[in-house]
């Protein structure tokens, strides 16, 4: 995915200025011309790619990185995800590899239970699993042309262009002039600072997360696992057969350095977990030094009136690049993926049907997926606030009255529930 450039590379300011203060710029005689651009061959760029390819539009797809991200973790999806997977075409290639999570344990730091939940038992169609990125990235790009992805491509500055076209130029100094440019581009977009965004903002705490490996069989139940501390939690999930993702959530003041030597993100990981049941230690023994990372936790609030929209002119923000949101609901990568069904369809009604201009379009989108993405955007953070907190007599609220007698996995998991129009060429 691109990076977020220095200020001083943009070439351009908020783009309801951008006309006023910046001539329009003349294709020259090489310039590359497509009609769609996606920026980010992530899971939300690849998703809108093979979207769009179900309601019959073609597009092109823009990678800084020189390959497919195969390494990493992995992410879990809810109903609502693997109805966009199966409107898309990749769910029944996925579904065989990844275990089916049938329930939710939450306890203790020191082990004890405090409740556990059967998904069906409160939601007959839910479904959970977790998924590796590797895996369902190749997945989605096998759906695509061979020559739909354009790796190596570091997207360097952006310009309008003449006739609106936008003019993307790279760190090789080749330029595409798209009629539309999708940006895919992560929470670091270099297209959502170019049409006047804030950088998330750092919501607190930090999170270790890895992949634990076991060649000969993983012995956990098809559980997700959370287990709650003060100031810190933490939760493991079966993947497959042989693998099994974890995660540690804790307190920091600031991002703190970026730090990417195995060795120290292990040790970090082990002492935040000295003692607490021993599982989980094991499971982050067994993770290869690949697929530990540490990161801090954002997110971006969409406050209406103060937040550019969604799109400006022919330009449209997609998944993280727009919307950023912390992980305690599990919702960062489902949305992504509802936004590429909502966005195929309704660039669908533009360049196929003609009932409204892409302007309209995207601004449909962003008038649709708005109410939606907001609250759950400040929900996930209220939740995450809650369970980080460190305070000894909350936490023994939380731990001897809240989660034992009072909490409700049916009414915590409504915005699963998700309908769309179906994709149709």
């Amino acid at each position: 995915m691109a990076i977020l450039l220095p200020p001083s590379k943009w070439p351009l300011r908020h783009p309801s200025r951008r006309r006023r203060v910046t001539p329009v710029v003349a294709a020259a005689s090489g310039v590359r011309k497509e009609d769609i651009v996606i920026v980010g061959a992530g899971i939300s760029g690849l998703a809108t790619a093979v979207a769009l390819q179900r309601v019959g539009i073609e597009s092109v797809v823009v990678e800084q990185a020189a390959s497919l991200r195969s390494g990493g973790t992995s992410l879990t999806f809810f109903k609502n995800g693997w109805k966009v997977f199966d409107a898309i075409g990749v769910a029944d290639e996925l579904r065989p590899q990844f275990l089916e999570i049938e329930e939710m344990v939450v306890k203790a730091e020191g082990g004890r239970e405090l409740r556990s939940f059967r998904f069906k038992d409160e939601d007959q169609s839910q479904e959970v699993r977790a998924v590796e990125r590797g895996t369902l990235l190749a997945a989605l790009a096998n759906r695509l042309p061979p020559a739909a992805i354009s790796f190596s491509s570091k997207l360097k500055s952006i310009e309008t262009g003449h006739n609106d076209d936008t003019l993307l130029t790279f760190d090789d100094d080749s330029v595409i002039s798209a009629k539309v440019v999708i940006a895919c581009d992560g929470i670091r977009s270099p297209v959502a600072k170019w049409m006047g965004f804030p950088d998330p903002r750092y919501v607190g705490y930090c999170a270790f997360r890895g992949l634990g490996v076991y060649p000969d069989g993983q012995p956990f139940k098809p559980r997700v696992t959370y287990v709650y501390g003060r100031g810190i939690r933490a939760g493991y999930v079966p993947v497959s057969s042989t693998k099994v993702y974890w995660f540690v959530c804790f307190n920091s003041p600031s991002p703190g350095p970026k730090i990417t030597d195995p060795s120290i993100l292990r040790q970090e990981t082990e002492n935040l977990l000295r003692d607490w049941p021993s599982e989980l230690l094991s499971i982050v023994k067994s993770t290869p030094d690949d697929t530990i990372i540490r990161t801090p936790l954002v997110d971006r609030w969409l406050w209406p009136g103060i937040t550019p929209p969604a799109s400006s002119g022919k330009v449209v923000l997609v998944g993280d690049a727009w919307h950023p949101m912390t992980p305690n609901l599990g919702q960062g990568a489902c949305c992504a993926l509802e936004d590429a069904v909502v966005l195929a369809n309704k660039l669908g009604e533009a360049m196929k049907l003609g009932t409204m201009t892409v302007e309209e379009a995207f601004r449909s989108y962003g008038a649709e997926r708005w109410p939606r993405i907001f609250p759950l955007t400040l929900r996930a953070n209220l939740v995450g606030a809650v369970l980080q907190l460190d305070n000894p007599a909350v936490c023994s609220l939380r731990d001897n009255l809240i989660l034992p007698k009072l909490v409700r996995l049916g009414p915590m998991l409504e915005h699963t529930n998700f309908d769309f129009e179906p994709l149709q060429l």
